[in-house]
């Protein structure tokens, strides 16, 4: 099969050798995996971080985005069979999806969408997972819930950003406001639904106060937590709530003590990276996901769909993610 790898960590994305085609042997399931003909995939950061700060062993397959066909199945499958067409974000200790044909867990892999094409379904799984356990699993908001309550999303019109304000606009009662520094990016999230747009790259008391907002319930930072942390405490209300999912280079908790504010980390790979008790949760959450796709309360959050799956793509796609200028989700389909 047709697979896009790399084998040395830290090259430069302009350098040939950071992402290249390989042809492998088709791998075989184990017994509760499905053997998937991918269609299409996205590109996250997660992907970009492993590939300029992980040294592999070998040539590794990096992506973990993915829509496609099941083509054969484990001895212990129960919930799947040849021809389902799937969705999934995997799990980031096996092979990924820049390739023709890839294994997942079933109980990690959904049912997609009927409504939407391969591509703009491949755009949600991981991002999906992340928004939906940071909301109503890590921040505990209930469904229909949180009339009265403000939540702050900085980064919101990135990846995870894009279906959390869709997700806490339409399934809560929350005031949604969003950040986004580009014009373009304010516009994509008010589009998503969120009740209000300011720019991180301005302090953000005196924007929330301009709609008449003092302080906020939760918080949910998306992206250089570190350089927002300060403002993030002052606006958090006591016992307020900040839940989080990039990597600063330090956090100090104790700030977060006088207001009692508590701390929440969300990373989707937990579940099948431990093999937890409900590992099956993500299953039942992506088919969820889709129904509401399917019932049009959700819409998929491709920004651009950037041609085939090769490496000369995904190095630009890698290239895009690295700029920090990417909205939405960045597609690729087909080889």
């Amino acid at each position: 099969m047709k697979a896009v790898v790399y084998a040395q960590a830290g090259l430069p994305i302009d350098d040939p050798q950071a992402l290249y085609e390989v042809d492998l042997p088709k791998p075989e399931p184990g017994p509760r995996d499905l053997l998937v003909k991918i269609e299409a995939i996205s590109v996250n950061p997660v992907d970009s971080k492993l590939r300029q700060g992980m040294q592999p062993p070998g040539a590794r397959i990096l992506g973990w985005d993915a829509a496609g066909t099941v083509e054969s199945v484990g001895a212990e499958v129960k919930g799947f069979k040849p021809g389902d067409a799937v969705w999934y974000a995997g799990d980031i200790t096996r092979p990924g999806s820049y390739a023709e044909f890839g294994l997942v867990d079933e109980r990690i892999a959904g049912h997609r969408p009927t409504s939407i094409s391969a591509a703009q379904a491949a755009a949600l799984p991981l991002t999906a997972i992340t928004a939906w356990e940071l909301l109503f699993e890590r921040l505990k908001v209930a469904e229909q819930g949180g009339q009265g309550e403000s939540l702050l999303v900085i980064g919101a019109g990135g990846g995870v950003g894009s279906i959390l304000v869709q997700l806490a606009s339409k399934l809560t009662g929350l005031t949604v406001i969003g950040t986004a520094s580009r014009a373009a990016s304010q516009s994509w999230v008010r589009e998503l639904g969120a009740n209000h747009v300011i720019d991180h790259t301005k302090p953000l008391r005196a924007q929330l106060e301009e709609f008449g907002i003092k302080q906020v319930d939760h918080v949910i930072s998306l992206t250089h937590t570190d350089s927002y942390y300060e403002q993030i405490v002052d606006l958090l209300k006591p016992q307020g709530q900040l839940a989080l999912i990039d990597d600063p280079s330090t956090l100090d908790a104790m700030p977060l003590k006088r207001k009692s504010i508590s701390l929440h980390w969300e990373f989707m790979f937990t579940r099948s990276m431990y093999r937890t008790a409900d590992m099956s949760k993500q299953h039942l959450l992506l088919d969820r996901v889709a129904a509401l796709i399917d019932e049009g309360t959700l819409k998929s959050t491709v920004g651009e769909h950037i041609g085939i799956i090769n490496a000369t793509n995904l190095r630009k796609a890698h290239a895009q993610i690295e700029s920090n200028k990417a909205v939405g989700k960045i597609v690729l389909e087909g080889f």
